[in-house]
């Protein structure tokens, strides 16, 4: 992972998923899984923070809805587009 804010939105959304999943390991595949998904994210700026932290908690939470990664994947994409398509209305 080559930034500062990826690594940090892997961990803030990591820490919230064993927050919110009593009994899940600290080295699950999952977090291995999180880190290769925002690592491929192209298209969001390496220090934008808030988008990628939306994109990793948003692939978890789907991750665990289709237990699929190519469809968790695909599905946390479109969030993403969604907010990118939000801000880019919002902005002059």
């Amino acid at each position: 992972m080559t930034s500062q804010a990826k690594e940090s939105a892997c961990a803030f959304a990591w820490r919230n998923y064993l927050l919110l999943n009593s009994g899940i390991s600290e080295n699950d595949s999952r977090r291995s899984a999180l880190y290769r998904y925002v690592a491929d994210l192209r298209g969001i700026g390496e220090d934008d923070f808030d988008l990628l932290q939306i994109a990793a908690v948003a692939y978890l939470r789907k991750l665990d809805e289709l237990h699929d990664d190519r469809c968790a994947r695909q599905a946390a994409d479109q969030v993403l587009s969604e907010r990118l398509e939000s801000r880019a209305a919002i902005s002059p």
